[in-house]
Order: structure tokens, then C-alpha cells, then sequence
């Protein structure tokens, strides 16, 4: 280890104590250790155990140590989350991480050299996993996949790692990466042949998908919100295979085909309604990436988190620009509702029915003579 890998590490007592000091101000002694803490130290840092707290959560959520993950990662809200299989067959959350960075914009990596963080389904191998990282410890995404090769993208060695400085990987604290590390290396050595990577633009829900409706990418992330409600619905891995530059999703049973088919025409008729409401559409713009809210925080208090990427990049990271203004949609008409026709003075005409509601489709409103003579008297009598 270098004495700057050292420093960065471990710091001089007393800038580890005001550190310690102002995250337990801030987060809680719950979000220091979480946050910052680096696996203990063993023969080497790719072999430390996952912290004893983790394996507690794991007991008490019906988990085996080595059951098998699968990792979800979403860039908007710069969180990485752990799942793990239970006891039962179903896959749940065990952790969630906030990642200290991730770089370029919300949407699919595409060339190389862009800065995208990648976006789709990913399996990762033992092969990937690397103990031996510049960046403390890594996985690789195993992007490009075959979506990613059958629309023409290049690049490589996109990796989830240590140290908070990304182009194009997703980047973690080095304590962070330790015990995602142990997780995945745990679940490979108890048999698990890869592990499933879901890398996502944002939380896949109804409403999201109703935001970004005119976003360039939403024919992409629509496929993805499929792959999301597989999981979502049956609490398991979906089989993800590639059709005609196409993401493509099946289950293990035709059971579980129905129950997932089923949830997703739910979210879709979801999406639709509230695009219908009238919300406004977005997009979300970045100047180079972001990194979740607490990160930001600690630099505010002071803390050093180390060499983190394009550190004024984040001061324009996350902001929403609306494309279609929101509108209220009208009010439904009543046709051929019966109104009460306008008090008169006694010695006037009999006025012939009143027509002023009954519209004729694609043409104005077929009006009599009363309400001619007096228009406002009689939308304000009928509340119109």
C-alpha cells in the first residue's frame, strides 16, 4: 500500500476525529460506519470477511451467507443497492449503498470516451472480479453486452470500484466497495455462476416513465422498465436474452411469465394515466454525472473523501428541465343534461327549451333565443 493509498485510508488522528465528529453530526454513528468504515484488514483486502452487522441483517432476513446477489444501481438518485435470495426462493434487499460518483448523463453508454456510466442488464463472472484494482477493489460491468455490441457501442473496462473518481464506472468509497466485494465474492464461491447487474437511468416506476416521455432515450428505458417489473413482480433473476437489437425477458415458469406480464400491463395503464392527468415531461441534465446527497454533504463538513472526479461538475449535476409544460386537461362535458329553464316575467313568450349544453360534435353550440337575448343572466343562473 502507498503512503497516499495509506493517508487516504487512514488519516492523522486528529483530522480522522473532527471527520468522525461532524458525520456523527450530520448522519449518525449508523452512516459513519457505513459510509466511510474499510473492511478489516486480512492476508489481502479482496479476502476480508463482510462486517458482522451485515451478517446479522442477513440472519435476520432469512439469508444465507453465500445465497446469490444481484445488484441494482440507479444514476438519478446515486444509490447501489444489494439483493440477495432468501431462504424462501425470492430475492430481497439486504443494502443500499449511496454512490460517492458516477459520470456523464442519464442514458445508455454508447462510445468510447463519452464518460457515460452504463445503462442495461449485465452478468458478472469470478473472471471480473478483481481483488488486485489501482482503484482499491472492482468488478467489471462486462459492458459492452450483446444489446450494447448490436447498436455499435464501444468501450471497455467499465467497472463498479473503489475511490471516488469516475469515467464511466460507478465508484464507491474503498469501505463501500470492500463489503460489496465480499458479498459478490462470497455468493460466486458458494456456486452462484454470475451475478446480475440491473443498471438503470432512475427508479423505474410509473410516474418516471410518465416524466420522461419525450426524452430521447425513452424507447431504451422502456425496455428496461420491462426488465425492472420481471423482477418487481416475481422476486426473481430474469432471463434476459437480446432479439433484433432488443432487450428480451423470461421467466422460469410460465407462472411467473403471467404474473410479470400482468404487473407490467398494470405500471404501463399506470404511466398512460398519469400522462393523461396532464404532467409535465422532463429531462435531467448533468454537466458530468453526480453523487448521492450525503457525499455532498461531507464535503460541505470538511471531510476529504479522497481524489474525487471533476469535483466542480457536481455544482450543475441533477437539474430538471421541463420539456412539455404541465396542463390541466377539461373538465368532461354533460351531455344532454336537463336544466331548469330561466325565470321570465309572466307576460313574456314562452322561451323554447334551452340548447345551451347540448353541443354538436365538432361544431358550436345550438343556442335559443333566450339565451341570445341574455347570455350572461343564464351561464351565471346554470353556473356556467
Amino acid at each position: 500500500m502507498s503512503n497516499v493509498e495509506a493517508m487516504r485510508l487512514f488519516p492523522p488522528r486528529g483530522q480522522a476525529a473532527h471527520q468522525s465528529q461532524s458525520l456523527r453530526r450530520l448522519f449518525g454513528a449508523g452512516a459513519l460506519v457505513c459510509v466511510l468504515a474499510s473492511p478489516a484488514l486480512a492476508t489481502s483486502k479482496g479476502e476480508a470477511p463482510a462486517p458482522a452487522a451485515t451478517l446479522a441483517l442477513m440472519a435476520q432476513k432469512n439469508m444465507a451467507p453465500g445465497a446469490p446477489i444481484l445488484v441494482r444501481s440507479y444514476k438519478k438518485e446515486s444509490v447501489l443497492e444489494v439483493w440477495k435470495q432468501t431462504r424462501e426462493g425470492r430475492y430481497a434487499l439486504l443494502k443500499s449503498f449511496p454512490i460517492c460518483r458516477w459520470s456523464g448523463q442519464l442514458g445508455p453508454k454508447r462510445r468510447q470516451g463519452d464518460r457515460q456510466s452504463p445503462e442495461g442488464f449485465y452478468a458478472i463472472t469470478p473472471r471480473q472480479m478483481n481483488p488486485n484494482s489501482a482503484y482499491y477493489l472492482s468488478f467489471d460491468t462486462g459492458y459492452p453486452n450483446a444489446y450494447d455490441r448490436a447498436h455499435g457501442a464501444s468501450g471497455s473496462a467499465l467497472m463498479v470500484h473503489g475511490i471516488c473518481s469516475s469515467a464511466g464506472c460507478y465508484a464507491m468509497t474503498n469501505g463501500q466497495i470492500g463489503e460489496i466485494y465480499a458479498l459478490a465474492r462470497d455468493a460466486l464461491a458458494a456456486g452462484q455462476g454470475a451475478f446480475q447487474m440491473q443498471a438503470y437511468p432512475f427508479r423505474m416506476s410509473a410516474q418516471n416513465m410518465a416524466n420522461y416521455r419525450a426524452d430521447p432515450n425513452i424507447d431504451f428505458w422502456r425496455q428496461l422498465k420491462e426488465g425492472a417489473d420481471h423482477f418487481e413482480a416475481t422476486g426473481q433473476e430474469p432471463r434476459v436474452s437480446v432479439v433484433g437489437a432488443r432487450y428480451v425477458f423470461h421467466d422460469q415458469t410460465p407462472e411467473l411469465e403471467q404474473i410479470a406480464r400482468d404487473y407490467h400491463a398494470q405500471e404501463e395503464a399506470r404511466s398512460a394515466a398519469l400522462v393523461k392527468q396532464g404532467g409535465a415531461s422532463i429531462r435531467t441534465t448533468y454537466a458530468d454525472g453526480g453523487q448521492h446527497a450525503i457525499f455532498m454533504a461531507m464535503t460541505k463538513a470538511g471531510v476529504n473523501l479522497g481524489d474525487v472526479s471533476r469535483p466542480e461538475a457536481l455544482a450543475y449535476a441533477g437539474r430538471d428541465v421541463i420539456v412539455t409544460p404541465a396542463h390541466v386537461p377539461p373538465k368532461p362535458v354533460a351531455w344532454n343534461v336537463p336544466l331548469a329553464p330561466p325565470a321570465i316575467a309572466q307576460d313574456a313568450p314562452a322561451p323554447q327549451p334551452l340548447m345551451a349544453h347540448r353541443l354538436m360534435s365538432g361544431a358550436v353550440p345550438i343556442l335559443d333565443n333566450a339565451f341570445a337575448a341574455r347570455p350572461w343572466a343564464v351561464m351565471a343562473q346554470h353556473g356556467v
